[in-house]
């Protein structure tokens, strides 16, 4: 169900910042377990971050650790993931996702499925 907006991306020089938003006019967010993945031309989807509905704790793929992170405005029905630092491998469409069900333990748990997508937001990172 592609129900999710995001918006944000563009083109960055390496050491830029960027900051990727993920909305939707059709549930609360705020209940709602959210993914962010990203995918490269000829790559895997990879999960990079992931933050759950209640207790809010984000876990992240280790080579975003201490450069990218979640943060939730609840009164804009909104999610975002501000990514710093910003290296040309992270080139990649972003996309986010969400699931009223998953409850995320690690970074491994990032990886479950999600009822929720959007098409994604590119991010090219440049000099």
């Amino acid at each position: 169900h592609l129900q999710l907006v995001e918006s944000g991306g563009g083109l960055v020089q390496p050491g830029g910042s960027l900051k990727l938003s993920c909305t939707t006019s059709r549930f609360n967010l705020e209940d709602y377990a959210i993914g962010w993945f990203r995918q490269a031309p000829g790559k895997e989807r990879e999960a990079i971050a992931c933050a759950g509905g209640s207790d809010g704790s984000a876990y992240y793929l280790d080579s975003v650790k201490g450069r990218f992170t979640i943060s939730r405005d609840n009164a804009k029905n909104t999610v975002y993931l501000q990514m710093n630092s910003l290296k040309p491998d992270d080139t990649a469409n972003y996309y986010c996702a969400a699931d009223p069900r998953n409850y995320f333990t690690s970074y491994d748990d990032c990886n479950f499925s999600y009822d929720y997508w959007g098409r994604g937001t590119q991010v090219t990172v440049s000099s």
